[in-house]
């Protein structure tokens, strides 16, 4: 029979040797002789189950009080510990080596957080500009109501998951090192559920539509999102919800066109009163406000009206309003009129360029567009 070595000896440390002396101690020879560092070495093999022996002992306060007064002789002081059989090199690992991967993962349930759920609202451009209360409905994941949550059908249970013994979590040997990760079955909860309810169908989540009151500030504008903390998806074993996101989408408006702060209309007017000159009602946000036209005001022209925009919900700037004159040419003229036009036309021909420099101004470039350049000698 192997006489077996004295367990101080095997890891290289004095009797009086604290935990972390051992530890440290158990680490450096099993670094050193692993079997998949040492592939064709039978006594490095034998040296580092040795190892493993030694410290199971030395780190456990019970066992090595024992070991210190039988010493071998000590029944359950052997390389197993009394039973546990191939977890004991799981569990050096996860004492010794947990402190290099942040301590090891959790035993037990895992809860993970709902998802974050988005909404598409559509906004007027008053309610987007004024703010409002919008009343919204919802389609989220929530605790299932026939179930409460537990996944399973009514009067039976969930059972310990088979795959992870319900700890939530595998175990995966990786070459020399031991990995720790969430159960493919059960998802971390270490439960499965054999029946499970016929309305969730086993996973204590249902989707409901829920309605709310969200409220919209005053000035957001296409694209924004308002959050809504905690009124998404509901998290998995017990988790925290997640957030609503409700993003605003302009309606189109008949009169205005929005552009970040500013406004914009297009306004028909008549071509007398662009001619001669007047006064117009045009449009705002806030009401009915009267523009005065200027005579012989050209087609195109905009009019800057300050502050009549909208106020930024970031900034508090205010924007413009900006009014854009559109000549509406007249339809459907009795004869009278047409030979009253005709008449002004006439008129008007008879002034020349005075009365119309824009049309001059363009015929002139006209003719130099398509009248040959005379070029010059040498070329």
């Amino acid at each position: 029979m192997t006489t077996k070595r004295d367990y101080y000896e095997v890891l290289g440390v004095s009797r009086g040797a604290d935990e972390a002396e051992i530890k440290k101690a158990y680490r450096r020879m099993a670094m050193k002789y692993h079997p998949d560092r040492n592939p064709d070495d039978r006594n490095a093999e034998a040296t580092f189950k040795e190892c493993q022996e030694a410290y199971e002992v030395l780190c456990d306060p019970q066992k090595r009080a024992a070991y210190d007064q039988f010493g071998h002789a000590e029944p359950g002081a052997g390389p197993f510990g009394g039973g546990r059989g191939g977890d004991v090199f799981n569990d050096i690992f996860d004492n010794v080596f947990g402190d290099i991967f942040g301590g090891g993962a959790r035993r037990g349930n895992h809860v993970y957080r709902g998802s974050d759920v988005r909404f598409t609202l559509d906004l007027s451009l008053e309610d987007a500009v004024f703010g409002t209360e919008a009343r919204i409905r919802v389609p989220t994941l929530a605790v299932c109501e026939l179930c409460k949550g537990t996944g399973a059908r009514a009067g039976s249970v969930a059972a310990a998951c088979p795959t992870c013994g319900g700890h939530g979590q595998v175990r995966l040997q990786q070459g020399f090192f031991s990995i720790q990760q969430t159960c493919p079955n059960c998802r971390g909860s270490g439960r499965v559920v054999t029946q499970p309810c016929v309305e969730c169908r086993g996973e204590g989540r249902a989707r409901r539509a829920k309605t709310l009151s969200v409220t919209i500030p005053a000035g957001v504008d296409e694209g924004d999102q308002i959050r809504v903390s905690g009124q998404g998806d509901v998290g998995e074993n017990g988790g925290p919800p997640g957030d609503l996101y409700v993003q605003v989408k302009l309606k189109p408006h008949p009169l205005f066109r929005r552009e970040q702060d500013d406004l914009y209309c297009k306004v028909p007017v008549r071509f007398g009163t662009v001619v001669l000159g007047g006064e117009i009602e045009i449009p705002s946000l806030d009401g009915r406000m009267t523009l005065k036209i200027p005579p012989e005001t050209q087609s195109d022209k905009v009019f800057r009206i300050r502050g009549k925009g909208v106020k930024n919900v970031r900034t508090g700037h205010v924007g413009d309003l900006f009014c854009q004159i559109s000549v509406e040419t007249p339809v459907k003229l009795t004869r009278a009129q047409r030979e009253l036009l005709e008449a002004f036309d006439a008129s008007l021909r008879e002034g020349g360029e005075r009365h119309n420099p824009v049309e001059h101004s363009w015929l002139d470039k006209l003719r130099g567009f398509f009248e040959p350049k005379t070029r010059s000698p040498g070329e």
